[in-house]
């Protein structure tokens, strides 16, 4: 049987930048600051970049059968830059219960990645092939994998988060004009999980800033340093174990003590 590419929400979102933290196994070549890395979005200017949010699905009758979803990887990624791509796949399977599988011929959704400008992905199921950019070398991180994914598989940056007003202050002031739009608050479900500043889609504190001052702020300790992580979270991986109905003994659903 053809795996389905079986989303449990259907989103209209575009998402265009992001921080990912350096891993130094997947350098390529080069040594980059984490400000290095957060790259300008280059997009197509008919793909709309609008707002939405993120459903609950039902979890009455949870269960963790795997969730397949097809992806492709564009030839001009070398061997290399593949497998990047692929241990960043692969990780997803080792704490949810999604599963990325080669895509065949008669598959009509899927994931493509590609080599565009920038590091980007839609959020959410889109119609059919869905792309999803990283750059190379400045993409190719573990952490990116990650997070681009998880836009694809639906969620939001961390400081998007519609109870982020308790946990940070946004300095519109000193981030650059063209950005403002990545730093509005977004109506989401946050799948009873609380706000995490460890969370691989957590902006560090200078993302895009036109003057050298932080954007972003922690209300608890303004000092606080972020959006470093070099993987997905305990949070961000019981999100998509909720979200995707996921729980089991070896794909939990809460964080234990």
């Amino acid at each position: 049987m053809t795996p389905t590419f079986l989303f449990l929400l259907i989103l209209s979102l575009t998402d265009v930048s992001l921080s990912a933290p350096i891993d130094s196994e997947d350098q390529t070549g080069q040594s980059m600051d984490i400000s290095e890395i957060i790259l300008r979005p280059q997009t197509d200017p008919k793909t709309p970049v609008v707002q939405d949010d993120i459903a609950l699905p039902d979890t009455s009758s949870r269960n963790a059968d795997p969730c397949y979803v097809p992806y492709l990887i564009s030839t001009n990624y070398n061997s290399e830059e593949s497998n990047i791509i692929i241990r960043g796949l692969e990780s997803f399977s080792q704490s949810t219960c999604i599963r990325f599988v080669p895509w065949k011929p008669d598959d009509l959704h899927y994931l493509y990645f590609e080599a565009k400008t920038g590091c980007w992905s839609y959020v959410g199921r889109q119609n059919a092939g869905q792309f999803i950019s990283l750059e190379k070398p400045g993409c190719l991180f573990h952490a990116t994998v990650q997070h681009e994914v998880l836009h694809a598989l639906g969620f939001q940056h961390e400081q998007e988060r519609s109870d982020r007003d308790e946990y940070i202050k946004i300095l519109f002031e000193n981030i650059e004009p063209e950005f403002k739009f990545a730093f509005e608050k977004v109506e989401t479900n946050n799948l009873m999980t609380p706000y995490d500043f460890n969370s691989v889609m957590q902006y560090y504190k200078y993302a895009f800033s036109k003057n050298g001052m932080p954007t972003i702020v922690a209300k608890c300790d303004p000092n606080l340093d972020f959006g470093h992580a070099e993987q997905m979270s305990k949070n961000d991986i019981i999100r998509v174990n909720r979200l995707y109905n996921c729980c089991s003994k070896k794909t939990p659903c809460t964080i234990s003590n």
